[in-house]
């Protein structure tokens, strides 16, 4: 049931540009006119489907640089049995305090360097 929530996820976002059609809009940036960590992932996620890097790292570059770590955190989990010292050092207390340093590092300079 959730292979199939995921495809019908990714489908929605390869077919439809949440740029150009009514996709939720961020409630952070629409009260404070500032971008939060997230903002512009729908959009990366929709120019990654099409191979559009470029565009991607533009909506959001911390999110393009987090897929690689969060299909490691996914490949962990699956494999927690077998490679338990992985799944220990993706979800030790320094990795946590580690991401949440980058992700709150990225929402003040993302605003800051806004044009």
């Amino acid at each position: 049931m959730l292979a199939v929530a995921f495809v019908t996820v990714i489908v929605i976002y390869a077919l439809f540009d949440p740029a150009t059609t009514p996709f939720p809009r961020c409630i952070f940036l629409t009260l404070t006119g500032f971008q939060c960590p997230g903002c512009g992932s729908q959009r990366a996620i929709h120019a990654l489907l099409h191979l559009d890097i470029s565009a991607a790292w533009r909506y959001n570059a911390l999110f393009v640089l987090s897929l690689p770590v969060i299909a490691s955190m996914l490949a962990a989990g699956i494999l927690r049995r077998r490679i338990p010292r992985l799944y220990s050092i993706l979800n030790s207390r320094a990795m946590i305090l580690s991401t949440l340093t980058l992700i709150l590092t990225w929402w003040i300079l993302r605003n800051l360097l806004r044009t």
